[in-house]
């Protein structure tokens, strides 16, 4: 059975756990302060929010992601991080993150759910069943140069 539900105090070791797991995935590179700095804002800040999903009682995924103002709309949620131990997946834990997260954003009255992946992620293959709306949508980045002349 799946249970979703805000990442609390005795979830920090496994939600490290699975967020560098999320990183060494995507080939991302922190550093212990940046863990600790994350950690507490997940816990502490309005705005931004971690859920965990256990099956059968173990922690097998994480999701981040935040509240934004928009300008047409009431406001905005960008679903920032969404990770699934490798052993879990294929079990409908990372669609039942995404509905628990569009709910959550919806009742408190931040309509829009969105969120970004790689062209060539294995996820696109839930994201293009689960994503209500695309429209050919492409996200541009923007990133000016780094003192020195190298990118960002």
């Amino acid at each position: 059975m799946i249970e979703i539900g805000f990442l609390t105090e005795s979830d920090r070791a496994r939600w490290e756990s699975l967020a560098r797991g999320k990183d060494a995935y995507f080939k991302v590179e922190r550093g212990d302060d940046d863990y600790a700095r994350t950690w507490r804002r997940l816990l502490d800040d309005e705005q931004i929010r971690g859920i965990a999903a256990r099956l059968d009682g173990r922690m097998v995924g994480i999701a981040h992601y935040l509240f934004h103002a928009g300008v047409w709309q009431a406001g905005r949620c960008y679903l920032a991080d969404l990770f699934v131990d490798a052993e879990a997946r294929r079990r409908g834990i990372a669609t039942a993150m995404i509905d628990w997260t569009a709910r959550d954003a919806k009742e408190r009255g931040f309509p829009g759910l969105y969120w970004n992946t790689l062209e060539d992620a294995p996820a696109r293959a839930l994201y293009d069943k689960v994503g209500r709306l695309h429209k050919g949508l492409i996200l541009y980045t923007y990133r000016r140069d780094a003192p020195g002349g190298g990118p960002a």
